[in-house]
């Protein structure tokens, strides 16, 4: 079931002002389709390791990241648990048309969410073409970044996984808003180490003496274990192995993606 969360902070009730309206699913709305979500949707806000949904649950909402980031996890039988997905600002959240989730999402760090009631938003669906074309695109787009995850996983080596995890991270920070200073772009690694590793099929040791050695190679500048700058993004898009046209996160820095 939906947790309980606190309520989110006003100044996300404005959808003009929203930070991911122009690559959510409301992106193509006008005016009175925007008055039309306004009336079906809430906020709700979840503390950093909370719950959103538990795999199984029954899910009376959809909705998209306002800001931070939640993890998808799959259980297996045994009890082992494994990362499958980050959703980060704009991602969607739930299918119309399923009743039940897919998988556990959880809050890695606070995590702002704007949800719509599922039923009036089937309904909107049913009457507004483009809404619907925008969250099939956006489900195209999260397969296309699927497909990407599974050649960083399964051929990458550690150094190249890891740049393109900061790639991804980057390069979608920059499309939300997230202007690089003169000679870099700047942000904040929403993971830690450990939460890398899982990711990633890595153990923590690992990750930490990549990111040790690609901070040594000037490719990255690290301040903390989270305050990142890329001085040349094109060295770190090198860095993971990519050419910078299909790979490096290039269907990540598209999407909005959905899951459910």
């Amino acid at each position: 079931m939906f947790q309980q969360s606190v309520a989110a902070p006003a100044r996300h009730q404005n959808c003009s002002e929203c930070p991911i309206r122009h690559r959510a699913v409301c992106a193509r709305c006008d005016g009175d389709e925007l008055d039309r979500l306004e009336e079906m949707k809430y906020y709700r806000s979840f503390q950093a390791g909370q719950t959103v949904v538990w795999s199984g649950d029954r899910m009376d909402f959809v909705g998209s990241v306002v800001s931070g980031i939640a993890t998808l996890t799959q259980g297996m039988e045994d009890g082992r648990t494994q990362m499958v997905g980050l959703l980060l600002p704009s991602d969607f959240v739930g299918r119309p048309g399923r009743q039940g989730a897919a998988y556990d999402v959880v809050a890695t760090t606070d995590l702002v969410m704007c949800c719509f009631r599922k039923k009036p938003f089937e309904e909107m669906m049913e009457r507004t073409p483009h809404v619907a074309q925008r969250l099939l695109q956006m489900t195209l787009d999260e397969l296309d970044a699927a497909r990407e995850w599974m050649l960083v996983l399964g051929r990458k080596t550690a150094r190249e996984k890891i740049a393109s995890l900061l790639a991804i991270i980057g390069r979608r920070s920059s499309d939300l808003g997230v202007m690089p200073k003169p000679g870099g772009l700047v942000f904040d690694l929403p993971l830690t180490r450990e939460a890398m590793a899982d990711y990633l099929g890595l153990t923590l040791e690992t990750v930490s003496r990549q990111i040790s050695a690609l901070k040594k190679d000037g490719v990255i500048i690290l301040e903390g274990k989270r305050h990142v700058t890329v001085p040349d993004f094109a060295r770190l898009i090198a860095e993971s192995g990519d050419d910078g046209t299909v790979g490096a996160g290039a269907a990540w820095s598209r999407r909005g993606a959905t899951t459910s």
